[in-house]
């Protein structure tokens, strides 16, 4: 497969959309991406326009070089250059592109295109730490590392993403928790011992898809298998991921000729397909015109020799309340059985223990700040966002980039004066999901805090045109061909 990068991928795209009679420009309007105007072919300047110069002054300490953090970085030096900044982050491969992992494992992409170097992103004049933070004193403002380094700030943004916990599975203990980047040939070598594939990291990805291949050719071969997709009972990055690699598996099926030899079957903790009824709705059609199997409040407990065990939770009328003067609520717990030939885990995740059970977490784990300035609930000179931002919703790529906008402009703004002004931008609880549907077809889930279902590309005038429960062509464009370089080329440069 061809090494993918900025200027092939766009030529290819170009050409596509030739055959389409429609222009980039024209498409870029239709996925509201405008602000990506540097990435697709407009100038720096144009890109950095709504960037603020500031004299602010201090030291802001970034917690996590992926995605969320190194864009913090990026754009906070280009806002407020006299800013000192600092980013610890251990991982060499932290800036690795996380939401192609779903594209290899369905061998749609080699592992070598989704990973990038951290170093080849820290921005200039940017002290990089190459260890990890253990310790937080947010009431002295410092930071201590596994290897004694003690870091004091001004400001503190919490971008440290969230960590796979496999071993709260019974029988998948031996693979322990991980973070998405990195090196996880360990952890794949467990889970490929218990007959299970995960693409939440890029070793990961390419075994599923080594596996995946295993279960189609024994569907070719005219056997009846069953392939099992889990939704754990946690926040996860990615939510619609669980159900792209169902999809893809289904879509590589088809084109062996041995869909009807393969029982798929989707597990999610949750009593439906998506928060919001439009989307709940057309996936349950996708579903259903699929031959897809599903079962609700399933949460995966235990994986032992073939059989995915399942807490089939729910709920019941217990006895009656003479003061509240109605029946209590129980939950009720089945034990369900399946065997599988192809299993495909999503893990619960968790905040890193050093973060979520320090005095910056909470009970949850999650990091609390305020939903619409990021900021935290307890120490105002301490911001969090991505992953680990204990907001209702946002755990996505697309969250991040609004997010980590309204963090630069709020640390500036307390650098400045010591408080954010009420005319700063706000996140408004902007995610994006674009759900792999077939190969070839995508639909852009888009919504808010609401839980309201937005047009696709809601900041464009055409867009009013497209119903974002559709599927559709030209959104496998923007996930197979644009959210790459816009991502590694835009956000980890500050710009898009």
């Amino acid at each position: 497969m061809e090494n993918r990068n900025l200027k092939q991928d766009l030529a290819q795209l170009d050409a596509i959309l030739k055959d389409q009679g429609i222009s980039r420009r024209d498409a870029m309007k239709m996925m509201g991406l405008s602000g990506a105007a540097f990435m697709v072919g407009g100038t720096e300047a144009e890109a950095a326009s709504e960037l603020k110069a500031s004299g602010a002054k201090g030291h802001v300490l970034i917690i996590g070089g992926g995605l969320a953090g190194m864009s913090t970085a990026a754009r906070l030096r280009s806002s407020a250059s006299d800013v000192q900044i600092t980013v610890i982050e251990p991982e060499a491969a932290s800036c690795s592109y996380q939401p192609g992992q779903t594209l290899v494992g369905a061998g749609l992409w080699d592992k070598s295109e989704i990973l990038y170097k951290r170093d080849d992103f820290v921005p200039s004049d940017v002290k990089i730490i190459k260890e990890k933070a253990v310790k937080f004193d947010a009431k002295n403002n410092t930071v201590t590392t596994d290897k004694g380094t003690e870091v004091k700030y001004d400001m503190m943004v919490i971008a440290a993403g969230v960590k796979l916990n496999y071993a709260a599975i019974k029988g998948l203990e031996g693979a322990g928790e991980a973070y998405s980047s990195g090196d996880n040939r360990a952890l794949v070598s467990e889970l490929n011992a218990k007959g299970v594939s995960s693409i939440y990291s890029a070793d990961g990805s390419e075994a599923t898809w080594a596996n995946m291949q295993k279960f189609i050719a024994a569907a070719k071969s005219g056997k009846k298998v069953k392939g099992v997709f889990t939704h754990p009972n946690t926040p996860i990055k990615c939510g619609g991921a669980p159900k792209k690699i169902m999809y893809l598996t289904n879509a590589r099926l088809k084109e062996a000729g041995a869909r009807d030899n393969a029982d798929l079957h989707f597990y999610p903790n949750g009593g439906g397909m998506f928060g919001i009824k439009d989307y709940h709705t057309a996936i349950v059609k996708q579903f259903e015109r699929e031959g897809f199997n599903w079962s609700y409040k399933h949460n995966l407990v235990e994986v032992n020799n073939g059989t995915a065990i399942f807490d089939n939770h729910g709920k019941a009328k217990g006895a009656w309340d003479e003061d509240l003067e109605e029946y209590a609520t129980i939950t009720t717990h089945k034990k369900v059985e399946t065997n599988f030939d192809f299993l495909h885990v999503t893990p619960p995740m968790k905040a890193p223990d050093e973060l979520g059970k320090s005095e910056v977490g909470s009970a949850k784990g999650w990091i609390p700040v305020n939903k619409e300035t990021m900021q935290h609930v307890k120490f105002p000179n301490v911001f969090a966002l991505g992953d680990i931002a204990a907001v209702p919703m946002g755990k996505t790529g697309g969250s991040a980039r609004k997010q980590y906008k309204v963090v630069v402009n709020n640390v500036i703004s307390m650098l400045e004066s010591g408080s954010i002004p009420a005319t700063n931008a706000k996140y408004a609880g902007y995610t994006v999901c674009p759900l792999i549907t077939s190969i070839g077809t995508v639909m852009l889930a888009e919504f808010n805090w609401a839980s309201k279902k937005l047009g696709s590309g809601t900041n464009a005038a055409m867009t009013t045109l497209l119903d974002p429960t559709q599927e559709r062509y030209i959104w496998w464009l923007l996930k197979f061909y644009l959210l790459k370089p816009m991502t590694v080329y835009g956000m980890l440069a500050g710009k898009a």
